[in-house]
């Protein structure tokens, strides 16, 4: 049927469609990335600078595509096909990418090459054996890989992350916790708190606002956000986190940001909300742990430790993963497993 047997209305409305479809692929990566933290969006684009180097390196310079175009640019990732991701894969082995930064690289360009095939940019069929067929090493396939890399000589880089963590006993807990009597002191007890007794990871403690806690019948309870399952949660506090939370809100609390005032000289806290960082927010659990004579502390330290301690004291798996904002139980069972005997917790 010729248009001019269309309707004039039909017409407008198929065209008014066609134009909100071209809108709507458009704003596909604006959307995705709208919905995401700044550190979330900041990881992925530094996963994505390796895929723009690799594709610099195939082309022999031809093809010069930045983190930042692949990450906001639909039209960006014309002509990757699901060939090119298996040969990125390969070639992060030959550089001696270690498995773990490997994964987490795959999963940045599946994640951004599924939007750019809903944008129309990617071949559909490409986009669907990049999901399924450009998997990582975990396990047994990582040992045997970086087996095989020794072998052949590739020097495999540590990953970012450490590889151990600093393990905390029930004094070294209870030192971090008490810190002294003077703004600085209130903020650090109220933090540690925070990172010990809730099991928050660092981004999370750095979001936190004032008005995020609220008093009931019971005691206190925090609602917070999750960037990396994203979802929000409420926690009760505990005893020792709602008397730092008290302690530090009646003398020295910013109105917006909670641990937003920095540490200055003499124990005080500058004045105002001063924009702490998660960065800074690190350093100074290296800091309060080096004062109580533990090396090398970080923020996730304190997370595996309030993990390791709610196991120990009879928590489950599942009850871990949902308190503890897990998107699965491979990470909580992980817990359960290193500190039980095998068959210790089934019942006959």
């Amino acid at each position: 049927m010729g248009d001019e047997l269309i309707p004039t209305g039909q017409q407008a409305l198929a065209l008014a469609g066609r134009m909100a479809n071209e809108y709507a692929d458009g704003d596909i990566f604006n959307d995705f990335n709208g919905r995401k933290s700044d550190n979330t969006l900041r990881a992925y684009r530094a996963d994505l600078g390796s895929f723009s180097t690799f594709l610099r390196q195939a082309t022999d310079g031809a093809v010069v595509v930045s983190a930042d175009a692949l990450q906001t640019t639909p039209a960006a990732w014309l002509g990757v096909t699901w060939g090119l991701a298996v040969a990125y894969r390969q070639w992060l082995l030959t550089q001696g990418v270690s498995t773990g930064t490997i994964n987490r690289r795959l999963a940045a360009v599946k994640v951004y090459a599924k939007l750019a095939a809903e944008a129309g940019a990617i071949d559909g069929q490409d986009a669907a054996k990049i999901g399924s067929r450009v998997q990582g090493y975990t396990g047994k396939a990582a040992r045997n890989v970086d087996s095989e890399r020794k072998a052949a000589g590739v020097a495999t880089r540590k990953s970012t992350q450490k590889a151990t963590h600093v393990p905390l006993t029930a004094d070294q807990v209870r030192a971090l916790k008490s810190q002294p009597a003077t703004p600085q002191g209130r903020r650090d007890g109220l933090m540690m708190a925070l990172l010990l007794d809730q099991g928050l990871r660092v981004g999370e403690l750095a979001m936190l606002t004032v008005d995020a806690f609220e008093s009931d019948e019971v005691g206190m309870t925090m609602r917070f956000y999750r960037p990396k399952v994203d979802q929000w949660q409420v926690h009760r506090l505990t005893d020792n986190a709602r008397r730092a939370l008290i302690a530090y809100l009646n003398d020295d609390a910013p109105e917006s940001g909670l641990l937003f005032r920095r540490s200055v000289k003499g124990g005080e806290l500058t004045v105002g909300a001063s924009g702490i960082t998660e960065r800074n927010l690190s350093g100074r659990v290296t800091i309060l742990g080096e004062h109580v004579g533990i090396k090398g502390l970080s923020a996730h330290d304190c997370r595996h430790s309030w993990a390791t301690r709610a196991v120990a004291a009879g928590t489950d798996a599942f009850a871990l993963r949902d308190a503890g904002g897990w998107a699965s139980l491979a990470m909580p069972s992980r817990y359960v497993a290193a500190a039980a005997i095998s068959n210790e917790r089934v019942k006959l």
